[in-house]
């Protein structure tokens, strides 16, 4: 699939896997291929966003709010209502840490399936980085593009618009229909 993967898009997938070793997570998000776009500072999905008004280091921070430690699978207005009912929420994690060891809620790496005659990738990939990486390429198709960039991707993630990427960028402020918008005129006008 990547055979038609600009030099620029390829680097993008490498940053969204070392973020996401680094991070500690085993399959790679849309969170992590949002924060590979945005390691590249010079692209043009990078200065589409920047003229949306939304800065890389605002979706960065955005982006480690909601994959922090400590709030196990819980959004922080999910954690905030359990706190106002007096349930303390570290005093959980803490006594199930202490009788099921370390780690204990982390999120177990499913299982590598095999599939006879298809190629995969190990489970590199979240379903929904997945699907976005797929719409990337039907993108740049509709686009009659024969190659895949940074912006393909980002048109990816705007497409599957049900990840995490799709989230912090509306909470941004950014309008989802409208970044499209913005990256397609930006695509012609780059032609």
């Amino acid at each position: 699939m990547f055979e038609r993967f600009t030099d620029r898009s390829r680097t993008v997938v490498r940053h969204a896997l070392d973020e996401a070793r680094a991070e500690g997570r085993r399959p790679v998000g849309t969170e992590h291929l949002l924060l590979g776009v945005l390691a590249d500072g010079d692209n043009l999905a990078v200065r589409v966003l920047a003229q949306c008004g939304v800065r890389a280091e605002e979706l960065r921070a955005a982006v480690a709010r909601h994959v922090a430690p400590g709030v196990d699978g819980l959004g922080e207005a999910d954690a905030a209502a359990l706190r106002e009912i007096g349930i303390d929420l570290a005093a959980i994690v803490a006594r199930i840490e202490e009788s099921f060891g370390p780690d204990a809620l982390r999120e177990a790496a499913p299982a590598p399936r095999r599939r006879w005659g298809r190629r995969h990738d190990d489970g590199r990939f979240s379903p929904r980085a997945r699907k976005a990486l797929e719409l990337s390429l039907r993108e740049a198709i509709r686009l009659r593009h024969r190659h895949i960039g940074t912006e393909h991707i980002l048109l990816g993630l705007l497409r599957e618009g049900n990840g995490l990427a799709a989230l912090v960028l509306t909470e941004a402020g950014v309008e989802l229909d409208d970044l499209r918008r913005r990256v397609e005129a930006a695509l012609r006008t780059a032609a």
